[in-house]
């Protein structure tokens, strides 16, 4: 990646309610990697993607294979993205079946090489292997680069203390941020990389 360009980072949030503790959990992440990758002098674009009022264009896109424009517009900038954070919700333990349809839509080889941030929200901490044996083989599959770290937020852990096995949630996020900034650094250019007029980055906070 060229050391001058701004770097653009895709976020994709899952979350079904308003507020979401999944926009949350997103949003603390991107503000982790943010503050990494802009320690190292670089300009950062943000582009948050929230998938609940994407939900009927992905389900029509599924069935008639043409996107909205909303639609097409967010699977774009996550395609030619320099990274991503994908955050989902955590259902009969794994992603929700709107996140996974939101990327069975990208184009093959869309995510390839891209490092990736995941995450994933539960009611319990019980639910937090679904990172493990769900998002992280999502991604793996699509040959994503993704970062060693999945953080996972169970409804305990806003305002938590860890424990010596898993942390607190704020020290979790700040290296899974640290460990996104330091891949995107690394990685070659996005060749699906859209060069154009700089986008706004969308405010972080709820929708």
């Amino acid at each position: 990646m060229e050391p001058t360009s701004p770097i653009t980072l895709a976020v994709v949030s899952g979350g079904l309610s308003l507020p979401s503790s999944t926009r949350l959990l997103a949003d603390r992440l991107t503000e982790a990697a943010s503050a990494e990758l802009a320690r190292s002098g670089r300009e950062v674009r943000v582009l948050v993607h929230e998938l609940r009022p994407l939900a009927t264009p992905i389900s029509h896109h599924l069935l008639s294979g043409f996107p909205s424009p909303s639609l097409g517009d967010a699977l774009e900038q996550v395609s030619t993205a320099d990274a991503l954070i994908a955050v989902s919700p955590i259902f009969s333990a794994s992603y929700s079946g709107l996140f996974k349809s939101f990327f069975d839509l990208l184009d093959p080889g869309a995510l390839e090489g891209k490092p990736v941030l995941i995450g994933a929200t539960g009611g319990t901490a019980r639910h937090s292997l679904a990172l493990e044996h769900a998002l992280r083989p999502l991604f793996a599959y699509q040959r994503a680069l993704v970062a060693p770290t999945a953080v996972f937020a169970a409804s305990e852990d806003w305002g938590g203390t860890g424990d010596s096995r898993t942390d607190t949630l704020p020290r979790r996020i700040e290296r899974a941020g640290a460990e996104l900034a330091a891949l995107t650094l690394a990685a070659p250019a996005n060749p699906r990389r859209a060069d154009g007029p700089t986008v706004t980055p969308s405010a972080l906070g709820f929708h």
